[in-house]
């Protein structure tokens, strides 16, 4: 049996990719820690949704591991066409994730604004909130560095993540200011608003990796591009039809090109071996199939 062609990073991207798995893992639990004493000592909404989110991201850090290791085994009998799957898979549970700690954050806000508010004390919160704001960027910049790297799906939504999280703690460190200095309530109102950017993340997340599980196309822009690689080749004279399918992450690609029907069957297959290269040597596409078949000639 002939296996497939894979994506393969080679060892500096691994090396990488790994760094950016441990950050994410050893970053979040950090910050849940962290947060989750600054909720507990503050009695702030705010910062209580936003641990509550942190909370999950340790428990998608774990399953995230999981998925992208699992992404990067080569294919086998029983996952003839590689494991990529197995990575938007897992940044569909980072969603799920997401989702229950959105629903959390808008559960105990909306209970604490019925409530009135309180003023939260400062100290303590605002290192909090200010530190946990410094270490996100950083892991958003890493992990976001990789994920551009290596075209991955599963850091990419860990990337977005961590952006949505320093936006979520932003907010928070708005509401405790604002329940200190204008009105108590404005302390859970700012939860709703951390929920709410949750829901958006969650959202945009899965829109994305739904597509990459359900056999989705390249738009209408990467199609044309794809196009225009292949006809780039000499001896490609069109290219008049193009089917695209993400298996994963990345794109398979059917093309079916036309050359000259006077060329030799081994100049024709050149030029298809040509094409089929060019094509798979995109960061976008894991493998192509190219069919050649002659120009027909213009009627008269």
């Amino acid at each position: 049996m002939r296996w497939i062609r894979v994506y393969e990073p080679d060892e500096g991207f691994k090396k990488n990719f790994r760094k950016a798995l441990l950050v994410t893992f050893i970053g979040n639990l950090i910050l849940a820690g962290i947060k989750v004493a600054a909720a507990m000592s503050s009695g702030s909404t705010a910062i209580y949704s936003d641990a509550i989110n942190s909370i999950s991201d340790v428990l998608y850090s774990v399953l995230l591991i999981i998925g992208l290791l699992l992404s990067q085994r080569p294919p086998d009998i029983s996952h003839p066409q590689g494991h990529s799957r197995f990575e938007p898979f897992a940044a569909l549970i980072v969603a799920v994730s997401m989702t229950l700690a959105g629903v959390e954050a808008m559960r105990m806000s909306i209970v604490r604004t019925i409530e009135g508010g309180t003023a939260v004390p400062l100290g303590i919160p605002l290192i909090a909130i200010i530190l946990s704001m410094a270490i996100k960027t950083g892991m958003y910049v890493l992990v976001h560095r990789v994920s551009q790297k290596i075209a991955s799906p599963g850091l990419d939504a860990a990337a977005k993540d961590n952006l949505s999280d320093v936006i979520t703690s932003l907010a928070a460190l708005l509401g405790i200011l604002g329940s200190n200095f204008l009105n108590p309530v404005l302390d859970p109102l700012a939860g709703v608003l951390v929920a709410l950017w949750i829901f958006r993340a969650v959202y945009q997340t899965a829109k994305e990796n739904l597509g990459y599980l359900t056999g989705a196309g390249a738009d209408e822009q990467l199609r044309n591009d794809l196009m225009e690689s292949a006809r780039s080749i000499h001896g490609v004279e069109d290219v008049h039809r193009i089917i695209t399918e993400y298996a994963g992450p990345r794109l398979i690609v059917d093309m079916h090109i036309n050359v000259d029907g006077n060329i030799s069957l081994n100049e024709a297959h050149q030029i298809c071996d040509q094409v089929t290269e060019q094509l798979e040597a995109l960061p976008q596409v894991d493998r192509a199939y190219v069919h050649v078949e002659p120009t027909r000639p213009e009627k008269a």
